[in-house]
Order: structure tokens, then C-alpha cells, then sequence
């Protein structure tokens, strides 16, 4: 773990990269909310992080999930249940994190899309890195009751459905932040354009409703975006969500 993959995104608040996704440490005192957990082998990373910021597994309170694809639980259930961190998620999204069934990029989907030059080159590190193993979470859990969470940070979950039909991000009123998991990114290995943007639509289960859900991330006040894949945007949500969804319309 080198230290500028750590990046203080308020007071408190740390966007961590992983080997392609994020994961975000939401510290209060000694206690952190964890959100999503990157790829299975990005374990070892994921420990180092809190070890970076002063923390210890033991400090976790939760972990939250975006959305239960395998580059963003890859570790949820080993940590959950070495440490006994219960893993909280939209509703929708508890039965696909249990694998009831699983809406994620297939490798069918991804042989077609083989062509474009930088699809394959992903795929291949996404394997190297445990993007096929099963990460299934054993007992996930779904958010108590609405509103904000009794954890550090007091995150607001909101409906962002469209990638998974139970994504969620996370509102930091307080910090004025936003956690858009993968329903607003800033860059991905197989797209050419950085900045605010939609993940191109292979990795989507219903692309119309995650252009939708960008209107819902319009409307919250936040001048800090910490997506899952690529860097911190620092910028009006309002503006990055919209102009996500002039690109997806564009393209």
C-alpha cells in the first residue's frame, strides 16, 4: 500500500485504491464504517489501509456495500466473519449478494466486446486479481431503517439502482460528500475518457435506469465524489452527475 493510494477526502473520510475499485474508510474516533471492500485480492491491501490510518479490524463498526459484484465484496465475507463486522446493503441487494443469482459482466459479454483495445487487458488483471472467485456473503444484512445509519460518519444510503438492482451510494451530509459507488465513476480501464461518466453498458443491468439514478445523485449537496473506479472528483455532484449523463446520452 503506497501512501497516494490514500487520499483524506474530508475530515476523516479516506478513498482508498485497489487493484481497479475503491474502497472508502469513514472514520469517528477510534471507529470506522468500511464501504465495499475491493477485489478478493486486494485483502492484504484493504488491511494495510486501516493499518495506514491508525485503525485495526477490530475498529470496523460495518461494512457497507454499494453493490454485490465481485470487485467490490471480494473480501466482505472473510472480514465479516474472522471479525464479526456485519455487512449492511439495500434490500434489493441482499439476495444477490447471497447469490441467489448473479447480475454481473459475463464472460460472454466480455468475449464480444473483446475488440475494443482496452477490454481484454482488464479482464485478464480482473481474473489475476479474483474476479472469478466465489465471494458470496453468507448473512448479509439490509439497512435497519431508512434514513441515516447509526455508524461513524452517519451515512444516508441512497437508491441508485440500475448498475445491480439494489446499488446504493452513500450521503455524508456532514462532510459534504458522496460515495457513488458505481452508479457515477471517474474513470475505468476500459474507457478512454476520465471524469465523471457512466461505466460503459456491459457492466450494467439496466442502463436506463442507472442514467436515471444520476438524477437522484443530482439532487444531493456534495462537492466531494469519491467513486468506486477512479479518482476522487472534487466538484458539485449536481455538475458531475450531469455530465455523466450527457456522455451516456452522447454515447
Amino acid at each position: 500500500m503506497h501512501a497516494d493510494d490514500i487520499t483524506e477526502a474530508g475530515a476523516g473520510v479516506f478513498l482508498v485504491r485497489g487493484s481497479d475499485t475503491n474502497w472508502v474508510l469513514v472514520t469517528e474516533g477510534e471507529a470506522v464504517t468500511l464501504v465495499d471492500t475491493g477485489y478478493p485480492g486486494d485483502r492484504d491491501r484493504l488491511l494495510a489501509s486501516l493499518a495506514a490510518i491508525g485503525r485495526r479490524p477490530g475498529d470496523v463498526a460495518a461494512i457497507l456495500v454499494t453493490h454485490a459484484h465481485t470487485d467490490h465484496i471480494g473480501s466482505a465475507q472473510e472480514f465479516g466473519s474472522v471479525h464479526g463486522t456485519p455487512v449492511l446493503m439495500h434490500e434489493a441487494e441482499v439476495p444477490h449478494a447471497r447469490r441467489d443469482f448473479l447480475h454481473q459482466v459475463t464472460p460472454r459479454q466480455i468475449l464480444a466486446n473483446a475488440w475494443r483495445p482496452r477490454v481484454l487487458p482488464w479482464a485478464l488483471k480482473a481474473v489475476g486479481s479474483g474476479g472469478t472467485k466465489d465471494v458470496r456473503i453468507a448473512a448479509p444484512e439490509a439497512f435497519p431503517a431508512p434514513g441515516a445509519l447509526d455508524l461513524p460518519g452517519r451515512p444516508v444510503p441512497v437508491a441508485t439502482p440500475g448498475h445491480t438492482l439494489g446499488h446504493s451510494a452513500y450521503h455524508l451530509p456532514d462532510a459534504g460528500i458522496v460515495i457513488s459507488g458505481d452508479a457515477l465513476v471517474s474513470g475505468h480501464p476500459t474507457s478512454g475518457v476520465s471524469g465523471p461518466q457512466l461505466l460503459p453498458g456491459m457492466f450494467h443491468h439496466d442502463r436506463d435506469a442507472a442514467r436515471a439514478s444520476l438524477t437522484v445523485l443530482a439532487g444531493l449537496e456534495a462537492d466531494v465524489v469519491l467513486p468506486g473506479h477512479g479518482p476522487l472528483h472534487d466538484g458539485a455532484v449536481r455538475a458531475a452527475a450531469e455530465l455523466a449523463g450527457e456522455r451516456a446520452r452522447l454515447g
